[in-house]
C-alpha cells in the first residue's frame, strides 16, 4: 500500500524560533496589558480572536519601519529549507503534502518567507492590515466560533484538505497547537505542545529542530503498513457529522 501524508506546520516557534506574533506586541504595544492579555489567552480566559484583537488596540501607533526592522530580526530553523526539500522529492505513488497553519499575521510570515526564499508554500494565516496613522487592523478569514484556540481555525485546514486514506502530521509548539493536534495521526512537538500532549496522554514524537523531523518522516515513510490514531478518527468523524 502506498501513503500519502498532509503535513500541517505551525509557523511561530516552530518555523521561527521565536513567536513574532507575541514579539511584536510586546515591543510595541503596552508592557502592562499586554502581558495580561497573553496570560488571558494561554489560561483559556480570553479566545484567540479576542486576544487578537485585544492585542492590536494594545498599540497606539506603529512605525512600518521600526517593525519591519524588528520582523527580519528574527530567525528560523535553518533546517526548515530541508524539510521542505524532503516533501517535494517525494512523487511517485508517495506524496507529501504540507500546508502552513498560523495563527499569526500574514504580514510578518510573507516577508520573512521572503527573505528566506521560500516560495510556493501554502499558507493559511489571519490578515493584517496597517493603516496610514499606523493603526493594526486584523482581520480573520478562516474563523470559526467553535475553534476558540485559534482565530484562524487551523482543525478545518486539516480536514478541508486531507481526505479518509491520508496519513495526517502535525508539526508545532504552543497554545494554538494543542486543539488542532488532536486531529492528526501523527504529533511532532516541543514546548507548549509537547507539556500538553504528555499531561493528556496523546502520543507524540519529541523535536528540537526540523532535522529531528526528516529524520522520524524517513521512518515513517518506509513502513510498509501504519495504523492510523484511533482518537484522530474519532474527533475527524464528529466533526464531519457536526458539519
Amino acid at each position: 500500500m502506498n501513503n500519502n501524508f498532509k503535513i500541517f506546520v505551525d509557523f511561530d516557534g516552530t518555523i521561527t524560533k521565536t513567536d513574532v506574533g507575541d514579539a511584536i506586541f510586546k515591543k510595541f504595544g503596552k508592557e502592562d496589558e499586554v502581558e495580561k492579555i497573553i496570560k488571558g489567552l494561554l489560561n483559556d480566559e480570553i479566545a484567540a480572536r479576542d486576544c487578537w484583537i485585544m492585542l492590536c488596540n494594545s498599540v497606539d501607533k506603529i512605525s512600518v519601519d521600526k517593525l519591519n526592522k524588528l520582523i527580519d530580526s528574527f530567525e528560523t530553523d535553518p533546517k526548515f529549507h530541508d524539510f521542505k526539500s524532503f516533501c517535494e522529492e517525494q512523487s511517485g505513488d508517495r506524496r507529501i503534502d504540507f500546508y502552513i497553519l498560523s495563527d499569526g499575521f500574514d504580514y510578518y510570515i510573507e516577508r520573512i518567507f521572503k527573505r528566506e526564499e521560500l516560495q510556493g508554500l501554502k499558507i493559511f494565516s489571519n490578515h493584517l492590515i496597517i493603516t496610514e496613522e499606523g493603526k493594526l487592523i486584523p482581520h480573520f478569514p478562516y474563523y470559526d466560533s467553535s475553534c476558540t484556540t485559534s482565530a484562524n481555525c487551523k482543525r478545518n485546514h486539516i480536514i478541508n484538505n486531507s481526505a479518509d486514506d491520508d496519513f495526517t502530521i502535525y508539526v508545532g509548539d504552543g497554545n494554538s497547537d494543542k486543539y488542532t493536534a488532536q486531529f492528526c495521526d501523527f504529533i511532532f512537538a516541543k514546548d507548549g505542545l509537547l507539556k500538553f500532549c504528555e499531561r493528556e496522554r496523546i502520543s507524540y514524537f519529541p523535536f528540537n529542530d526540523f532535522s529531528d523531523v526528516v529524520k522520524k518522516l524517513e521512518h515513517l515513510i518506509s513502513k510498509k503498513r501504519l495504523k492510523k490514531r484511533h482518537q484522530a478518527e474519532l474527533k475527524r468523524k464528529q466533526t464531519y457529522m457536526l458539519e
